[in-house]
């Protein structure tokens, strides 16, 4: 929540384009629908099952129950706040702007008449009204389906009927904002329910209706899923995935000028406690105001084009294989293009001299070239793919995936029952022109998504170095056939190798500070959770080591307490784009070593998930990663936040000339020589 607090944050920075703005505003609301239907419906399940009396409390001295009860206070806080951008600043801005979001009692005749012609062509036959009786049970509400909740009373019964409930689900198919053709330069807009409103007498004739109002319910959507029960893991996520659909009630969206009988009768219905139900000052889902940002052809009111990096052979190469002999290929996206990684597999699939490919799987994209590649590969070659089917919220695309690959003669392997397969790994074998069989691979911190790789910043390596392609080989074994390895150095692999190996650099460097020998530890992770390493961390910082953390999200070490973690500093980076990368810098006495991967340092990672952690050896590599990337972002003074030792965050103070890493890493990107400026040796921390 903290974390979706800093994007709000965003969305309120007037410096940002307006546009730009709205879509941070419809990702909070996008952030807090997983929030809720996976964290709270998880604490809730807790509770439900027991948990509350069987466990002590916790490190804070709080109950289950208490720990929900004080989220849920914040997450009502935060519902305020979003609503309050929305209507306080966004709302004003995008009509000064000429985009208005309007309601059915503000069309103009012609405008009406625009939206009625739609009504009538694309909405009216996906609607299906009910009335709630004995012969009409309440239907069943999906997950996340914006519904409206009618009053209503039956004319012919007279003064005496009793009131009943309507209730109309608004079509998913439909776009949540229809587009309204103007004259005068606005671009105007109606959203969907609201036109769906308007036409409720038409739906309920017989019916006078006393109030009217939309609503949504969230449902738990954690998979429950037993393995002796299981005949295969793709077919039991595959019946999961048809009961979250229909899982518990969690939250009630509503909005805020519903009669009071309205509210109480849903929330009665879908089992709710007063604190699950939200009161919107505005539109239910907000995270439909994305559509906003690709409807308004404005591109003043966006983000400046950003066109990524090319990648270009050296003079001499004659291929990227040629290449991956000669040196290692490092790609930081978006900056540097993703086409490369592509290229890479399609050369796999494509060249007769490639006589096998194993590929991990954890989230691609709609079609894919990668995905391409792979089938086409099947045809004539050795093809193994690791598909990883309990990927959040794509398990439906992934047993598509899954059931194509096989039907094109791929191997498709679900990895081991119990580990999800986060790690990011290709591995072609290549009979190259001076006969020698060699392997070729690709490490990556982030997924094999070519559209998310476009605003997600990731690490890509390319190599062809034995050292470290014979231990991706046996990854591939430990997940086709959980054979494990002694030692897969110098990868670390979880849950194998990382966690204790992660906690053995840290502790490396607390004592190389204890002998006077140089001690700093940098990394750049999306979380830190795990106990383990936030307690090997504060031990080193006692021990002198100078610490670093760029957390973007959850982080439950707490910086600058007297006698525990003088020596670290945590920062989080909300942006343009999304930080995603994964780098570790361990100053290791003199010799320093640089790590990228696909883990963070949170107990899933460690101990639930495949990970991989790699090293970075090559000399150049090393260098940008160290002097370009990770300085740039301890520089940051203007996208950055601090943490301070009470968990909340504070704006990272502007000394000097403004500096966002991600301006800089694109400014480089497109050709400019600059430097980044040095940080801030210490920043502040205020201590509680």
């Amino acid at each position: 929540m903290r974390f979706n607090q800093r994007v709000l944050e965003e969305a309120q920075d007037e410096t940002n384009p307006l546009l730009e703005r709205v879509k941070f505003l419809a990702i909070t609301a996008s952030n807090l629908d997983e929030f809720v239907e996976i964290r709270v419906a998880g604490f809730l399940q807790r509770i439900e099952d027991g948990y509350n009396l069987a466990q002590p409390p916790d490190e804070g001295g709080l109950t289950p129950q208490e720990r929900l009860d004080g989220l849920m206070e914040r997450i009502h806080q935060f519902v305020v706040a979003q609503y309050q951008c929305w209507n306080e600043q966004l709302l004003p801005a995008m009509h000064a702007a000429k985009i208005r979001v309007l309601r059915w009692s503000q069309l103009s005749d012609a405008a009406r008449k625009q939206a009625l012609d739609f009504y009538e062509d694309e909405v009216d036959p996906l609607l299906t009204p009910v009335t709630i009786d004995p012969s009409h049970p309440f239907p069943r509400v999906l997950n996340k389906a914006l519904c409206i909740g009618l009053l209503l009373k039956h004319k012919r019964r007279g003064v005496k009927a009793a009131t009943a409930l309507g209730v109309v689900t608004v079509p998913r198919a439909l776009p949540r904002l229809v587009p309204l053709k103007s004259t005068d330069g606005n671009c105007d807009f109606i959203l969907l329910h609201e036109l769906v409103e308007s036409q409720v007498e038409r739906m309920f004739r017989g019916y006078e209706v006393l109030s009217r109002s939309a609503f949504r319910v969230t449902r738990n959507s954690n998979l429950y899923m037993q393995e002796e029960e299981s005949r295969s893991v793709l077919e039991s996520v595959r019946a999961e995935l048809h009961n979250r659909r229909k899982g518990d009630a969690v939250r009630m969206e509503i909005e805020s000028s519903a009669v009071e009988e309205i509210v109480e009768r849903l929330r009665i219905n879908f089992e709710l406690e007063p604190e699950q139900v939200f009161r919107t000052d505005g539109p239910v889902n907000l995270s439909r105001l994305m559509n906003l940002y690709s409807e308004v052809k404005r591109p003043q009111l966006k983000y400046p084009a950003f066109v990524a990096k090319e990648f270009k052979l050296s003079a001499k190469s004659t291929d990227i294989f040629d290449e991956m002999r000669k040196r290692d290929v490092m790609l930081h996206h978006p900056f540097d293009s993703y086409k490369t990684v592509e290229e890479f597999i399609e050369a796999g699939a494509q060249d007769p001299s490639v006589i096998s490919m194993k590929q991990t799987l954890y989230r691609t994209s709609k079609d894919s070239p990668i995905f391409t590649a792979l089938t086409e590969a099947g045809q004539s070659k050795e093809v193994t793919v690791v598909v990883e089917l309990m990927a959040r919220f794509d398990e439906d695309s992934n047993i598509r995936w899954a059931r194509e690959l096989e039907d094109a003669g791929v191997g498709v392997f679900h990895g081991i029952f119990g580990l999800k397969t986060h790690c990011k790994l290709s591995l072609l074998v290549r009979r190259d022109p001076d006969g020698v069989v060699r392997r070729y691979v690709h490490l990556g911190t982030g997924n094999y998504n070519p559209v998310t790789a476009r605003f997600y910043t990731d690490i890509s390596l390319l190599t062809s170095k034995p050292e470290l392609t014979s231990e991706v080989q046996k990854v591939f074994n430990y997940l086709t056939a959980e054979t494990e390895s002694e030692a897969y150095k110098p990868l670390l692999v979880a849950p194998l190798t990382l966690a204790d190996g992660l906690v053995a650099l840290i502790e490396r460097e607390a004592a190389h500070a204890k002998a006077s020998r140089p001690a700093s530890i940098i990394a750049k992770m999306n979380g830190l959770l795990d106990r383990r390493t936030v307690e090997a961390l504060y031990a080193a910082s006692n021990a002198g080591v100078e610490i670093d953390l760029i957390v973007r999200g959850m982080c439950s070490l707490r910086p600058g307490v007297k006698g525990v973690s003088e020596r670290i500093r945590v920062r989080s980076i909300v942006g343009r784009f999304l930080e995603h990368s994964r780098i570790f810098c361990f100053a290791n006495g003199g010799k320093e070593e640089i790590y990228c991967g696909s883990a963070d340092w949170m107990p899933r990672n460690l101990i639930e998930r495949c990970e991989v952690v790699f090293p970075i050896t090559q000399p150049d590599i090393h260098k940008r990663l160290r002097e370009e990337i990770l300085a740039a972002y301890l520089a940051d003074n203007t996208k950055a936040r601090l943490l301070q030792s009470d968990g909340e965050y504070e704006r990272a103070p502007t000394t000097g000339a403004p500096f966002s890493a991600q301006n800089y890493l694109m400014r480089i990107a497109e050709g400019a020589e600059e430097k980044v400026p040095e940080a801030t040796k210490h920043e502040k921390v205020t201590t509680h």
